[in-house]
């Protein structure tokens, strides 16, 4: 059986390249793949997986409407997933402890990214609308060896 212990090794692996899926209003599946990694939820502590994605696009529209996303991480033929209720941090209120900027640099850390340049992250980040979907794991299933 796998656990978010399984889960955390997976996401270290390839700076936390997995695929998230959802579903689209006519029930078909939408996929891609993101980096994503282990966080804690600012505001009820519990251990998730965090994404960062940009506030125009397709998929986070779905997670809003169905409040819900998977998440596989997979090396050769191990993988090991999630799925559970997704939460969208969009604004410093979400955020816990911190603003969005920061809440949206930790998760960036957590899925294994670096930067030079925070200033100009947060620029980006800002200019894009990006948020952060977190998801928590009511289920973990996968293949870990």
């Amino acid at each position: 059986m796998a656990t978010f212990e399984d889960v955390r090794r997976f996401a270290a692996e390839e700076v936390g390249l997995c695929v998230v899926a959802t579903t689209r209003p006519d029930g078909s599946a939408h996929a891609s793949v993101v980096n994503a990694g282990p966080i804690s939820h600012p505001v009820t502590g519990v251990e998730c997986i965090g994404l960062v994605v940009r506030g125009d696009s397709a998929k986070l529209g779905y997670v809003r409407r169905t409040g819900r996303l998977s998440v596989t991480f997979r090396r050769g033929w191990r993988w090991v997933g999630i799925e559970g209720p997704a939460t969208v941090v969009d604004s410093g209120a979400t955020a816990g402890d911190v603003g969005l900027a920061q809440f949206l640099r930790r998760v960036f850390l957590a899925a294994g990214g670096s930067h030079d340049d925070w200033d100009e992250y947060d620029r980006v980040m800002a200019a894009e609308g990006r948020v952060a979907v977190l998801v928590e794991p009511t289920r973990i299933l996968g293949v870990s060896p």
